[in-house]
């Protein structure tokens, strides 16, 4: 009862200097993401203007920081639309709509500040604080993963967008992150501190793109003499096969080019030595390589030398989807023998179930595999001979990733148009990507979409007709997450994925 009491007394008692002090704060923070935007704007020019004169170069950290730009501006703009649904509930929509149209931020023109109960509303009650959760959650690992090779940044980004449980109003018991944040806050309060996640998005932004940006002279190589290499393709080759190597000049200038010798013989501009690798044993071969002095334009030779081993043939075995096994997966094999026909060559395997399928070895571990063996044997001269064996670890089948199908493009989040939204034939796919090692057969069996803060559920892959008329009746500009997403894998079991945030344009 007291603390009822108690509540009620700092309901009653959210003066005016508190929230103007939180006032001052947000307009201080305000000022601070003014200064990060302004930032990185000049970030990316740089960036841009960087990846223009040498795109060889930069490209690929030029490709992630246009990508954590999308990300972070969906973020930012994310989190707007949250605190837009905070004013509307603590004035009046019509009021926020206005001062909109105005070009004014109604954020920072809240007339019901001391508010104890619409936040939590929001926020807990209708589930978008746990929304908020995950999509926060979603910008730090990614950015986090950028930065995996620098501690300290990648330990920044984990600590400044952090979701893990907190302490409730009692600061007694732990509770979920939402609650933490928004239970019991005033709306002043809970404003500043959406603001304040807005600021550690830019500041994310801005940190991530000058690692991006340090990144592209990581690999820059200071050299002060030269080198002759060779880089052969394999040391070891079997007989009847091929040797092939590649000899450099260690920082030569590309405009010039080098001469290449081996045993006194001059072979191609490009380097590249073959030869027929014959009869079994220890190969040496020694050479030079003819250049241009670039202080005196006399021509010098740096020589090298190498070798390689030819053998008899021995078993090869490639897994064609990865060099790992799956438990509770069909893993296809590829198995041969060189100079050996199929139908001659016998696979035993310790840890799994094996089977012959075409041209390919089917071989699927059991649930409690954590490694496989293979061993390979041939008949050779009427009589079957070990030719090799190999042991595999086995993982459990990786995470996939949420996609929204609509034609032939796939979103994992950004911006949508209402075509391709309200397409009827779309759907929720598990995927992993256009790049992905693998191609399996997840199911979506349900999801949930959270429109204006309604959570609505699909028991399918599709969206239900009340969702379709409800994304229809969606403004420009309107944010869209699908979340909850549930798929079951080949090896019959299910996994939640990660939303897929989606803004109308």
């Amino acid at each position: 009862m007291m603390y009822l009491v108690l509540t009620a007394m700092l309901a009653l008692n959210v003066s005016t200097d508190i929230l103007n002090g939180f006032t001052l704060v947000d307009n201080s923070l305000h000022s601070s993401i003014a200064a990060s935007d302004k930032r990185n704007a000049q970030l990316y020019l740089d960036f841009q203007a960087a990846n223009a004169d040498n795109p060889e170069k930069t490209q690929e950290w030029f490709d992630k920081a246009k990508e954590v730009q999308h990300r972070a501006d969906s973020l930012f703009n994310y989190i707007q639309d949250f605190k837009e649904h905070i004013a509307a509930l603590a004035d009046s929509k019509k009021k926020v709509e206005e001062l909109k149209a105005q070009g004014i931020d109604p954020t920072m023109h809240i007339e019901g500040n001391s508010n104890l109960d619409v936040t939590a509303q929001y926020a807990i009650v209708q589930g978008n604080g746990a929304i908020l959760k995950e999509v926060v959650a979603y910008y730090r690992d990614y950015a986090a993963g950028l930065a995996e090779a620098d501690a300290e940044l990648r330990g920044s980004i984990l600590q400044n967008l952090a979701t893990e449980r907190g302490w409730n109003a009692h600061e007694k018991d732990s509770c979920d992150w939402e609650v933490a944040i928004f239970e019991g806050m005033p709306v002043g309060a809970s404003i500043t501190i959406l603001t304040k996640m807005q600021n550690d998005v830019r500041a994310t932004e801005s940190q991530v793109i000058q690692y991006l940006m340090d990144r592209t002279d990581a690999g820059d190589l200071r050299v002060n003499k030269l080198n002759a290499y060779v880089i052969p393709n394999s040391n070891y080759v079997i007989r009847g096969g091929k040797y092939s190597a590649q000899i450099i000049l260690a920082a030569i200038d590309s405009t010039q080019r080098p001469e290449y010798y081996i045993d006194g013989q001059r072979i191609n501009d490009q380097g590249i030595y073959e030869v027929a690798a014959s009869g079994v044993g220890l190969k040496k071969y020694s050479g030079w390589i003819a250049y241009q002095n670039p202080s005196t334009g006399e021509m010098e030779n740096l020589p090298f030398s190498s070798e390689y081993s030819v053998g008899e043939p021995a078993v090869t075995i490639s897994n064609t989807d990865l060099n790992i096994m799956y438990r509770g997966y069909e893993n296809k094999f590829s198995i041969s023998v060189p100079g050996v026909a199929n139908d001659k060559v016998k696979v035993s395997v310790n840890g799994a179930q094996v089977k012959q399928q075409g041209g390919l070895w089917i071989i699927k571990p059991g649930d409690g595999a954590k490694s496989v063996s293979i061993s390979v044997s041939a008949e050779l001269d009427g009589r079957m001979q070990p030719m090799g064996s190999k042991e595999y670890r086995v993982k459990a089948l990786p995470k996939p990733g949420a996609y929204f199908k609509s034609g032939e493009k796939e979103y994992s989040d950004g911006n949508i148009s209402r075509g391709a939204l309200l397409n009827t034939s779309a759907t929720v796919i598990a995927s992993y990507g256009p790049d992905g090692l693998l191609d399996l057969p997840y199911r979506i069996t349900s999801f949930k979409v959270n429109i204006n803060g309604i959570l609505t559920e699909s028991r399918g892959n599709k969206f239900t007709r009340d969702q379709l008329d409800r994304l229809g009746k969606l403004k420009m500009g309107a944010i869209v997450v699908i979340t909850d997403i549930r798929a079951q894998g080949p090896d019959g079991k299910e996994t939640r994925l990660s939303p897929i945030p989606l803004s109308l344009n």
